[in-house]
């Protein structure tokens, strides 16, 4: 199953402070760990909000908020997408994570929806253009 890791923001993080020396080490480490072990598909830190956007949908209307935006628990600092067997392999892979923040920090884990988990909505064409945009993709190394 893949999921995604999801790392909270912190103060920190939102104030746009980089992490020390020792802590770039220690999450290089472990990201070897999660490489070695074929866990690791993707990762990356993220920018704090207050340089990112937002598009608002009403309907058919469009609205770009500007960041930083409110709710700095409820804010994503950066994520890894992890191959693993179980949601407690995943669990378990997390425990073993340096702490992403100087002080308290939260880590959400979050399965990825398959295509067959939507159910009958997925049509022979829906299922023939997943198939080909995956295929595209892999061939572009994404």
């Amino acid at each position: 199953m893949r999921v995604m890791v999801l790392v909270r923001s912190t103060k920190e993080s939102e104030a746009g402070v980089m992490p020390d020396t020792q802590l770039l080490s220690a999450m290089g480490a472990f990201n070897e760990e999660l490489v070695k072990a074929g866990v690791l598909v993707d990762g990356e830190g993220l920018q704090p909000t207050s340089k990112g956007k937002r598009v608002r949908f009403r309907g058919s209307e469009r609205a770009v908020v500007d960041g930083p935006f409110p709710g700095v628990k409820d804010q994503v600092a950066g994520y890894w997408v992890w191959n693993v067997s179980s949601m407690d392999e995943a669990v378990e892979w997390v425990k073993r994570c340096p702490n992403p923040g100087k002080g308290e920090s939260e880590i959400e884990i979050r399965p990825i929806l398959t295509l067959e988990d939507f159910g009958e909505a997925v049509t022979p064409d829906v299922k023939q253009q997943d198939e080909r945009l995956r295929s595209e993709l892999s061939h572009k190394g994404a």
